[in-house]
């Protein structure tokens, strides 16, 4: 792993990480050794092939993962992928929660990469099923109208992550649980972050 080939963005991200920093870094050096180009998207480290994404390295309060955007391409001969929500049609995890886990599948996981980077030679793309179109609930459209910048902020985000914020938000049975929900994550949201960062 050369340091020319760090991204200066990667490498503030993992100086202000209060958790698993460790994890990330041995992810990192893990990724790096497969001559991927690292790049910051989505407010996590991406590593891409010919401007392709390959894998991703993300966190969250139980775990961090290796996120593959086309994982369901991959063959999982280890059976190690999984898929992080029902909705997730393409992109599948491989999970850890501490740093000797990550050393121990180092072999696996460059396999992976590996794969991964060959589905992107190849061209393959995931089919995805056409989403049912969703349908903004009537409290998180009072918010954009009471706040704006909620809005603003909320346009930019992904679709998947606008999907997933308009599920949770809307699979709550009360409007009193739906007000709250979106009250919780308003931060979040005006902060470019998705529902699980």
């Amino acid at each position: 792993m050369t340091s020319s080939r760090m991204n200066p963005k990667v490498d503030e991200f993992l100086s202000k990480a209060k958790k698993r920093r460790e994890e990330y870094e041995t992810l990192r050096h893990i990724v790096l050794d497969c001559e991927l180009t690292e790049e910051f998207k989505w407010m996590n480290p991406c590593y891409t092939f010919e401007k392709k994404n390959i894998v991703l390295i993300h966190g969250f309060k139980e775990y961090c993962a290796f996120l593959f955007p086309k994982g369901t391409l991959l063959q999982d001969s280890h059976g190690v992928l999984i898929q992080q929500t029902e909705n997730v049609q393409g992109a599948r995890q491989i999970r850890f929660t501490n740093v000797q886990e990550i050393v121990e599948k180092e072999a696996i996981l460059k396999a992976y990469i590996y794969e991964a980077i060959e589905v992107e030679k190849a061209g393959l793309e995931v089919k995805v099923k056409k989403p049912k179109e969703l349908i903004i609930p009537e409290e998180l459209q009072h918010k954009f109208d009471e706040i704006p910048a909620l809005k603003t902020a909320f346009e930019p985000l992904t679709p998947g992550w606008q999907r997933a914020y308009i599920l949770y938000f809307s699979t709550a049975k009360q409007s009193k649980t739906r007000e709250s929900r979106i009250e919780k994550f308003m931060e979040n949201i005006l902060n470019g972050k998705g529902l699980n960062d």
